[in-house]
């Protein structure tokens, strides 16, 4: 029997510009860079992580900022993560809605599963939703206007977009021990570890998508976290027997991290929680310079000089 995923880890999206992406998410969300370092299998990109004090599981969103790159303009479709839901008090909507106003930023409005839910854009096209969740007693990170009456606690949930979802929902329950919760039309609730805000995805039927297509403004993948190395070798494992592909175990520097695609096509990340992003920071300095995996120690004067400049909101 596979040990439990303990709640969401993170989820990565290919994005455009790299400062446009700082400014939205550090000056205008409030969410703190919780580390700058480089794409491990495209040393010519940056990758960002925004989230709470520490980059807590859970909290974390990560982008890729792909301008220049010749990477095409995505589309979201089955087989995808179609939406990034943020866990905010449901007391700080309103004050959200004029803050996204206020930068011309157009909302839409929506309850889902008894929550009032604003959604919008982020500068590179990625849905982006708040959602009023209460309780959710995580601490969130504050800065500037957006304080702690209206602070983003982490991410809600994650909206998957798939055609056909018997055999996803049958392998999210089979082999990760995730838990059917509620329904609401075509959305199926799911609950990781009991469910809640950091725990929870929501698998979306959609018969007449079209196919996604990966490229800037789309999710690339989703991560669940597990609590250690050898929980996600018998992850491994247990995916094999399974007969899905899946990757040897990469080292991604602040977890490590196994990769396979589950039937409905959206690619999932097994991460383990450990070492977690203060292995090469202090808390007071994540997110403040370039950090690079001790094997690119070397380049780095030549990474430096192919990565845009950006500015620290």
């Amino acid at each position: 029997m596979v040990p439990d995923i303990r709640s969401l880890h993170h989820v990565t999206a290919t994005v455009n510009d790299a400062q446009e992406d700082l400014d939205f998410y550090c000056r205008l969300l409030g969410l703190r860079l919780v580390k700058k370092t480089v794409n491990f299998d495209n040393r010519g990109v940056y990758h960002f992580y925004y989230g709470d004090r520490t980059g807590t599981p859970g909290t974390i969103m990560t982008t890729f900022p792909y301008k220049g790159m010749g990477v095409p303009v995505g589309r979201k479709g089955a087989g995808q993560i179609t939406a990034i839901a943020f866990s905010v008090p449901p007391g700080g909507l309103d004050r959200w809605r004029s803050r996204l106003r206020s930068r011309r930023i157009s909302t839409g409005e929506s309850t889902r599963f008894g929550e009032a839910v604003i959604g919008f854009s982020d500068p590179s096209g990625l849905t982006i939703e708040l959602v009023g969740s209460e309780p959710d007693p995580r601490e969130p990170w504050t800065v500037g206007e957006v304080d702690e009456g209206m602070a983003i606690r982490g991410i809600h949930s994650l909206e998957l977009t798939i055609a056909d979802p018997g055999r996803s929902l049958a392998l999210f329950q089979s082999l990760l021990g995730l838990t059917v919760l509620n329904s609401e039309g075509p959305r199926t609730r799911i609950g990781v570890h009991g469910g809640g805000p950091g725990r929870t995805l929501d698998i979306l039927a959609a018969p007449a998508a079209a196919p996604a297509l990966n490229g800037l403004g789309t999710v690339h993948h989703l991560a669940l976290a597990v609590a250690t190395a050898e929980d996600q070798l018998a992850y491994r494992d247990a995916v094999i027997a399974m007969g899905i592909p899946v990757t040897e175990v990469l080292d991604r520097q602040y977890f490590q991290s196994i990769y396979f695609r589950e039937p409905g096509g959206v690619l999932l990340e097994i991460a383990t929680i450990s070492p977690g992003f203060l292995v090469d920071e202090s808390p007071d300095d994540l997110g403040q310079a370039l950090r690079l995996p001790p094997w690119e120690a070397a380049n780095r004067a030549a990474i430096e000089a192919a990565l845009p400049p950006v500015y620290h909101p």
